[in-house]
């Protein structure tokens, strides 16, 4: 397992973690956005529906842990970076939807972050490259706790406060 000096933000749609991310990001922290999110945006701007792209769930929920574990594989583990989901969340993923998730919890302990943080929900909101209702939200919300603490993680609950003061939050327990 390699140690890391890795942050993750995470938890269910619609919980701030993109916004918080890119505030880190605009203070000049290296962050990795989420990857399913950008997968879905290419797939989109390449003319493609998302019902399309999401057709063959095993597929792409494979595409997403591969292409996170590519990107993790190159990144220095010294270095301070933020992450939009990390590894073990493919594995609440996997369970939602009805896949094996011992692909996801074996590739999990490739990487030992250094903190999660985990955010309260706010009030949910569709767009264009999100598939989930409220009530899948509130399962993986679930799916994504219950995932970081079999990987004996200490997880930091983030309240819901406002971008900055996340980000203060978070800052501070670096």
């Amino acid at each position: 397992m390699r140690q890391t000096n890795w942050y993750v933000i995470t938890g269910a749609p619609c919980s701030g973690k993109t916004s918080v991310i890119n505030e880190l990001e605009r203070r000049g922290y290296k962050v990795v956005h989420e990857t399913a999110r950008a997968y879905i945006d290419e797939q989109l701007a390449a003319g493609k529906r998302l019902d399309q792209i999401k057709a063959d769930e095993r597929a792409f929920e494979n595409h997403i842990l591969n292409t996170k574990l590519a990107i993790e594989s190159t990144l220095p583990a010294i270095e301070t970076i933020f992450f939009d989901r990390g590894i073990p969340d493919s594995i609440a993923y996997f369970k939602l939807a009805g896949l094996n998730p011992a692909k996801p919890i074996k590739k999990s302990s490739l990487f030992r972050y250094r903190r999660i943080f985990f955010f309260e929900r706010l009030g949910f909101l569709e767009d264009r490259v999100r598939s989930e209702d409220e009530q899948t939200a509130e399962n993986l919300n679930a799916l994504i706790l219950e995932s970081y603490r079999m990987l004996d993680y200490e997880v930091v609950n983030v309240p819901v406060l406002s971008i900055e003061n996340r980000v203060e939050f978070i800052l501070k327990l670096l």
